[in-house]
């Protein structure tokens, strides 16, 4: 499998660690969105959140409690955003499961 989430969470490419545990690999993004942009994937490979229920509900929900554990990390207090990108109209441009964590500023209401 040629993905590139795979080789980040393998340790083939290069990524700065925010949070690790058994089901969920975050690190920062290379092309931040916002003063905190941290990407949270799943170490197991699914396509996208339309695919989760692949997973066990422990991998499943390990995703949703690791955001609160990266907000806590990130000191994001005053509030933060997830974003899940699902398919082509999506905009997803990794077909790997993964939600971008931003925060640590004031972020625009529009969601585009």
């Amino acid at each position: 499998m040629d993905c590139l989430f795979c080789k980040i969470i393998k340790g083939e490419i290069p990524s700065t660690k925010v949070y690790e545990d058994e089901y969920c690999y975050a690190f920062r993004d290379i092309a931040p969105q916002a003063k905190c942009h941290v990407v949270l994937v799943s170490k197991k490979h699914v396509k996208n959140i339309r695919e989760a229920a692949e997973l066990s509900a422990e991998e499943r929900s390990a995703m949703v409690l690791a955001v609160g554990k990266i907000a806590a990390l990130e000191n994001l207090d005053d509030g933060f955003r997830i974003v899940s990108n699902c398919g082509k109209h999506g905009c997803q441009s990794v077909e790997h499961w993964h939600i971008h964590i931003l925060g640590g500023e004031q972020l625009s209401e529009k969601m585009a």
